[in-house]
Formats: C-alpha cells, structure tokens, sequence
C-alpha cells in the first residue's frame, strides 16, 4: 500500500482548490476550508460515527441490513440489495483508487459486501479480510474526509438540483455556510453525509423525505441565527422521520442520539473543542 501520510496530503489540498474554484465560478455561494479546519471536520465526523475507536471503522449496527464502514459509515449493500439509503461506500472505494490508493484484491473485485447478514459479519470480525479492511480505512481517513467534502461540494453546485436553481434554498445554504465558520460548513458537510441530500425519492417515509433539503425548506428565511435555526429545523425533520418510520425499525432508539449530534453543530456546545 501507498504512502498515505503524503497522498492523503496531496489530496486533501487538491479538494481544497477544487472548493475553491466551484466558489469562483458560482460566486453566489461561497464555500471554503483550508486544512486545518478540513482535519478538525474529518475528526468531528469520526467522532459523531466512531466514538474515534478503529474497531467502529467496520460496524454492522442492530437493526440494520448492511455494514457501515470508514470514518462516516459508509453504507455497502450486497448484490440486489434494495434499501431506502443511499449506497456510498462502492464509491468510496472508486475514490480512493483514483488517488492512488491500493485496494486489497478481494476489494477490487467485489462491488458488493460479502457477507449475508449481521451475524455473519459480527462473527469474521478476527478474520483478515477485515482486518485488512479495517487497516485501510484506518490509514485513509484524510481521503475520506475529503470524499466526503467533495460530495458536498458537488451538491452545492449541481445546476440540476435545487441547492443551485432555487432561490430561498440557495440563501438559506450560504448563511448557514457562513455563520460561526468552520461550523457552519461543518453543520452542512456532516448532515449531508449523515442523513442524505433530501433529493432522493427513495428515502422518505410516508412521502416526507429527511435530508438537508427538508431541513433548509423548513428554515425561516430569515433568521437572526442562521445555524441555531439549522439545528432547530433539523431537529424537527428528524423527530418527524421516527414517527414516520415503519413501526418494525424501531427508530426511536436513535433520535436520541441523532439530536446530540445535532448539537455538535453548535460552538458553544463543545467548550473543549478547539479550533485551528
């Protein structure tokens, strides 16, 4: 496997120059992270997914019909699997292979997971497929960190969609993106990569969907404190998917949790934290 320390560098910078040039040439959102506050943003999403453990870069949560791997659990269906998620983690992998990265070679065969159900995971958890899976995402977690800012920056400058056609969402993107920086952005990156875009018709529940979308719609247009009325919106659209959730997923368990890391989003919540 490759260096890295120095690949990871070198890519992380390159995402940086990318943001930068999508702000250039849309300069009616303006989004950007130098990298110091891009490592500070891949330890926060570590954190809120991973507790920062290395065995949590592996996991298959109860009550979940896929694995979720890397920094941001990223979701990995097997083959034929149909799920109201979107898959990640294949592109994930594609990513990494683009920045030099040298998958192990049952990894570069396979496009889907191999393991049939949780049970079966949790049981190879000892074996050296995933000990070499585990090894990898461990040794990448800068790629993903910036696999993850460039989804976003992909978003947010997508003419297709309504992150960039409409108006009131295009503001509402841009004072939260400004507000408190870099936690502004932080509160954007982290709950696009935790909960969706919102422009999928595949996840919603009872026709109500639960990603950024849905969270920036609900937002007042004009707030005094654009990220404090994110966390509120968000709180409201996540607390409206539990009760909207088929009763067998028992989604409850986690709004608890899901709130918490709303909370995050917010500095005076972190007193701790610090910056770069």
């Amino acid at each position: 496997m490759i260096n890295h320390i120095k690949i990871s560098l070198i890519w992380v910078l390159g995402c940086c120059a990318n943001l930068a040039r999508a702000t250039e040439a849309d300069p009616g959102l303006q989004f950007a992270l130098d990298p110091a506050q891009l490592h500070w943003l891949g330890e926060r999403i570590y954190q809120n997914e991973c507790n920062a453990r290395p065995a949590c870069l592996t996991a298959w949560n109860q009550g979940e019909d896929f694995p979720s791997l890397g920094i941001g659990h990223f979701i990995w269906y097997q083959r034929g699997q149909s799920a109201p998620f979107v898959e990640t983690f294949p592109e994930l992998l594609q990513f990494l292979q683009h920045a030099g990265v040298a998958l192990p070679m049952w990894l570069q065969q396979n496009s889907s997971q191999p393991w049939p159900d949780r049970g079966a995971f949790l049981a190879a958890a000892a074996d050296p497929l995933l000990a070499q899976l585990r090894t990898m995402l461990e040794q990448t977690r800068e790629l993903q960190t910036a696999f993850i800012v460039q989804r976003f920056a992909k978003l947010a400058h997508d003419p297709t969609n309504r992150f960039a056609t409409g108006a009131d969402i295009r503001s509402k993107l841009q004072a939260v993106a400004s507000a408190k920086i870099p936690y502004g952005l932080y509160a954007l990156i982290d709950y696009v990569h935790f909960k969706g875009d919102g422009t999928s018709a595949a996840e919603q529940y009872q026709g109500q969907g639960w990603g950024l979308l849905q969270v920036l719609d609900h937002m007042p247009l004009q707030g005094s404190d654009p990220l404090q009325d994110f966390v509120t919106s968000a709180g409201f659209i996540l607390s409206r998917r539990v009760a909207n959730a088929p009763t067998e997923r028992h989604e409850q368990r986690w709004l608890s949790g899901w709130q918490h890391r709303l909370q995050t989003y917010l500095p005076a919540t972190m007193p701790t934290q610090r910056l770069p």
